[in-house]
């Protein structure tokens, strides 16, 4: 029934000091920008999914509740939206496997510099069935437009999206059983945990359970975000010159990868920029 991830959303105080890091970050222009029912939106469309920029906007009960899950979680990722091609389907499997989906919406919206406008069906899961992650699904009507590059080295797509767990085996269960996604990797490491990683379209979800913590064990959390590059030597010294903190690049956890943390200019979300280094011939 999941086909890809569509969007990912992240709540931000002040959506224009988002839309600039952002731009800066991916080396791209946005792709949407609405402002309407209490919220401003701004969308960076890439390859293979969108990241939606939210903050509260004017005074209304969709406003206060947005302000209000920024001051009981700060800014950062606040929920997932996967892809389906069929939302009656899907919303018939999510009642099967009792994540109690709400009824389906017809929604639209309409790009206030362009004047297009883009309609979905959408239905969310109970949250507290979903291990505590904003979870929704969503049939789009017709294709989003993709965000231009603005530098010769911009992100290319998501690479993962990484979600921290107390309990792994319950994760795994929802995220495999229960939604379908195909688990590509279950890899336990002394120093760095136990790595799940599902297949979602062109990109992984990865649970990853630290070693040594006792946090919630009842909730996940959505932790971080891993772009994808074509050269991650070049996308470095651009950040660099923008004043962007980073660390040196090194090879990443999975063979044929190159990593390097971003330590600023993300809006706090845990940042990672990866590339896959082509094989040897």
């Amino acid at each position: 029934m999941i086909t890809a991830l569509d969007h990912i959303v992240v709540l931000l105080e002040d959506v224009k000091a988002g839309t600039a890091a952002y731009e800066v970050l991916l080396g791209r222009a946005p792709s949407w920008q609405n402002s309407g029912d209490g919220a401003d939106r701004v969308l960076f469309t890439l390859d293979n999914m969108s990241l939606e920029l939210m903050a509260p906007h004017g005074s209304s009960a969709e406003a206060d509740r947005i302000r209000s899950v920024i001051k009981a979680s700060g800014e950062g990722l606040a929920s997932i939206c996967f892809r389906t091609p069929d939302i009656a389907k899907m919303h018939r499997r999510l009642e099967r496997v009792a994540l109690k989906p709400e009824p389906i919406a017809e929604l639209e919206n309409r790009d206030s510099v362009s004047g297009a406008t883009l309609r979905w069906r959408r239905t969310r899961a109970a949250t507290d069935l979903t291990r505590g992650v904003r979870m929704f699904f969503l049939e789009l009507a017709g294709e989003r437009p993709r965000s231009v590059a603005t530098v010769p080295t911009p992100v290319l797509g998501l690479d993962h999206v990484v979600i921290a767990t107390e309990e792994s085996e319950r994760a795994a269960a929802l995220y495999g059983a229960r939604l379908g996604l195909d688990m590509a990797l279950d890899l336990t490491h002394a120093d760095w945990g136990q790595l799940m990683f599902f297949r979602c379209g062109d990109l992984i979800v990865e649970l990853v359970r630290r070693p040594g913590t006792s946090g919630d064990r009842l909730h996940d959390k959505l932790w971080g975000l891993s772009w994808r590059v074509a050269d991650i030597e070049a996308v470095r010294e651009r950040l660099v010159a923008c004043g962007i903190e980073v660390s040196e690049v090194r090879d990443g956890r999975k063979p044929g990868t190159r990593v390097m943390n971003v330590r600023s200019g993300t809006r706090g979300i845990n940042t990672l920029f990866l590339e896959r280094t082509p094989p040897e011939p």
